[in-house]
């Protein structure tokens, strides 16, 4: 493998899409109190477009290719097995979660607005996991053109995300210092994921293609589950529709720009 594919990568990637995303993007907290509702849908398009695709361009195309090398089973079904794992996997995480969705009120019923935010929290923290599996098998990858696209990306989708729960936490009353950390604490679920997606990766080498559409199919499902619904609640479908479109326009320019 190359230098690239260590364990110690696969943390410092991890660390710079979880930890530093969600922190940089919850600092505006510190200087502002609320963003508006259609702001906020924007941002949560934004973070969906990043991740589906980073999921087609960082993680299942270069599967589809590892897939079909001779070294390889010369199949697309581990792929298309990984796909629908990944999303299995997480269906299941969230069933057997304490965790909310976000804006969805009527399942935040009888709990108080703190409450609710922490379990908001707890939703970014699940979201972090499968991120963190896509970072770990990049890496493991011991391809630059695989790893970075997929760690910048889900940094890039990550600061948006960290805003709203820090938002979210100076609603509920606390302090912006709290806010702050808390989401920044969120983000740091995201190494547990990656080691668990490098090690995978490197108990079975040749399952390589199938990991890497795991992750996709963790990230899709995310995407269609928690973050596309939660833009489009109340109506609020324009701001996110092209928040979707730029992030998609975003994360294709952090493709072409690392080759």
């Amino acid at each position: 493998m190359a230098p690239e594919a260590s364990l110690t990568a696969a943390l410092g990637h991890s660390l710079l899409a979880g930890g530093l995303g969600t922190g940089l993007g919850a600092l505006p907290v510190l200087f502002v109190r609320t963003i508006g509702p259609r702001v906020e849908s924007a941002l949560a398009g934004f973070s969906a477009g990043v991740m589906l695709a980073a999921s087609f361009v960082g993680l299942l195309l270069p599967a589809l290719e590892l897939a079909q090398r001779p070294a390889a089973s010369g199949s697309t079904w581990p792929v298309l097995l990984g796909v629908a794992l990944g999303a299995l996997t997480i269906d299941l995480l969230h069933r057997w979660s304490p965790h909310e969705h976000f804006g969805k009120g009527a399942e935040g019923a009888g709990r108080s607005r703190l409450a609710r935010t922490w379990l908001f929290a707890i939703a970014l923290a699940l979201h972090n996991v499968p991120e963190g599996l896509a970072v770990g098998v990049g890496v493991a990858s011991g391809d630059a053109q695989v790893s970075w696209p997929v760690t910048l990306s889900i940094g890039a989708q990550n600061a948006p995300e960290g805003l709203i729960v820090a938002v979210a936490f100076l609603a509920a009353g606390q302090g912006r210092l709290r806010a702050l950390l808390v989401t920044f604490a969120t983000g740091l679920v995201e190494p547990l994921g990656a080691v668990l997606g490098y090690l995978a990766v490197q108990l079975v080498t040749t399952a390589m293609p199938g990991a890497l559409a795991f992750a996709a199919g963790a990230m899709l499902y995310v995407v269609s589950h928690e973050i596309i619904p939660e833009s489009h609640r109340e109506g609020r479908s324009a701001g996110a529709t092209f928040g979707v479109v730029l992030g998609v326009l975003a994360m294709l320019q952090f493709d072409a720009w690392l080759g």
